[in-house]
């Protein structure tokens, strides 16, 4: 069972019209509640498929992965984290996922603080730095 909690997890951001997508979970992660649509990349799949995946069972969105931001082992919940750009092609996003999401949000960049106060992942801030405020 310890192989299978240590899964990498891939969040994906999700940009759309100037907003990115969040999503708050029934039960937060310590202090995470609000985050990306994520979850466990599963064996032998690739990270930016997971990204797809997630965000199509968590928010009924279809979106294609465009790049591949980095990884970190995330400072709060200890896991190995990847996050994947991703932009929308169809659907209309809703909380598809109702055992699992509370609700979600379209978050404008000046937004973002009251979401996540203790601040993004430097690559994902800068990411979104340059297509939110462009």
């Amino acid at each position: 069972m310890r192989e299978e909690s240590q899964r990498p997890i891939v969040a994906a951001i999700v940009t759309h019209e100037g907003r990115v997508l969040m999503v708050r979970r029934r039960v937060s992660e310590g202090q995470l509640s609000w985050q990306f649509p994520a979850g466990e990349v599963d064996p032998g799949e690739a990270r930016d498929d997971a990204a797809v995946r997630e965000t199509q069972e968590e928010t009924g969105l279809d979106v294609v992965a465009v790049k591949l931001l980095g990884e970190r082992v995330h400072p709060k919940t200890g896991r190995l984290m990847s996050y994947a750009t991703c932009e929308v092609v169809g659907g209309t996003a809703h909380v598809a996922d109702t055992e699992e999401l509370a609700e979600l949000a379209w978050v404008a960049h000046s937004e973002i603080p009251q979401y996540v106060p203790y601040g993004l992942f430097e690559p994902v801030q800068k990411y979104l730095d340059a297509v939110l405020l462009s």
